[in-house]
């Protein structure tokens, strides 16, 4: 899906500012925003599913937001959708308990994301040139649009993993090799002043087509 998410490589915001001290929260809400997140995770399907709703925030609402301001507009879209504010008004008692050290674990160590079934054997080798497909689905993606049919290079195989683009839309995880690509900073943005500079994304197998040397 091309929309305003997807600001890799666009350079009209400036440039990105780093700030050491940087609290973790800058407001309290947003530790709540993230407590409900998590909490709801399963209620509102697989984690792509839920990068897409980001996906489908307005452009203005988007860039005027700020990140936990995003993740509340995701939660109120994601309860429309599933009409789940009338579907689960019902009695607290009628909730499943949360274990909150399960809970804690996965916040700080996340959750298994390797698959055992669907495709095992990758198709490329580390050091084989590939190029990447130029889409432009309607749906959800992870192939960003500043690398769609750039050439690079095999660097890592992550072993296979959901495929995000059928896993956000119920059809299915898929499940695929994945790459650490290299592409160099020439080849993404004509950078002569950076000729030794390289950048590494992760891209499913379906996302690459090889390219003879």
């Amino acid at each position: 899906m091309n929309s305003i998410h997807d600001m890799g490589g666009l350079t009209c915001f400036g440039q990105v500012k780093y700030d050491e001290d940087e609290p973790v929260f800058h407001h309290e809400w947003e530790q709540k925003v993230l407590a409900i997140t998590v909490a709801t995770s399963s209620l509102f399907g697989p984690l792509d599913k839920r990068r897409h709703v980001l996906e489908k925030i307005g452009s203005i609402d988007y860039l005027k937001s700020s990140y936990y301001e995003r993740w509340l507009i995701r939660l109120e879209l994601s309860l429309n959708e599933l009409t789940a504010i009338n579907q689960y008004q019902s009695t607290e008692s009628e909730y499943e308990s949360i274990d909150f050290k399960e809970l804690e674990h996965a916040i700080y160590n996340g959750r298994p994301s390797d698959r055992t079934e669907g495709r095992q054997t990758p198709i490329f080798s580390v050091g084989d040139r590939i190029r990447t497909k130029n889409i432009n689905p309607s749906g959800h993606t992870r192939l960003a649009r500043y690398v769609r049919g750039r050439c690079g290079f095999i660097d890592r195989v992550h072993g296979t993993h959901s495929f995000p683009d059928t896993a956000a839309h119920g059809e299915g995880e898929n499940p695929q090799p994945l790459y650490s690509v290299r592409f160099t900073a020439k080849e993404l943005w004509g950078a002569e002043k950076y000729p030794t500079d390289n950048l590494y994304i992760d891209l499913w197998e379906d996302y690459l087509e090889p390219l003879d040397v």
